[in-house]
């Protein structure tokens, strides 16, 4: 599984698999980002959206996500990661939208490493409602 993530201003690409701080990373730190996504650490017990300033655009190898106020683009590359992507509003959790997408114990790391990574870059961000 792959989610991938460049930066405008860089024009670098870095696996957001491999972590912030990575070989190739280009990925803001928490401490670079804005506001709220600042304080927004990842909590799979949360109710999680699609950040309202990201749109999404499906793809044939997974889809592209382009986030309006920082310009970042982001590659998704696994079409299992779209559709939790995509469902997560409307589920009461996190961990709610892994276990309707039928995500297993053993690979729950790697769902919650790819949803961190978008959390961490703003791509998706905790549902104001709950």
């Amino acid at each position: 599984m792959s989610v991938t993530t460049s930066s405008s201003v860089s024009g670098g690409r870095v696996d957001a698999t491999a972590g912030p701080g990575g070989p190739q990373s280009d990925m803001p730190t928490q401490s670079d980002m804005p506001g709220p996504a600042r304080t927004a650490r990842f909590d799979v017990g949360a109710a999680w959206q699609l950040n309202p300033k990201v749109a999404l655009r499906p793809e044939p190898f997974g889809a592209l996500l382009y986030h309006f106020g920082t310009r970042k683009l982001s590659f998704l590359k696994n079409l299992t990661v779209v559709g939790i992507v995509q469902s997560l509003a409307d589920h009461p959790s996190a961990d709610a939208a892994l276990d309707a997408a039928g995500i297993e114990a053993a690979e729950r790391p790697l769902y919650l490493q790819a949803l961190r990574a978008l959390a961490d870059s703003g791509m998706i961000a905790r549902r104001p409602d709950a």
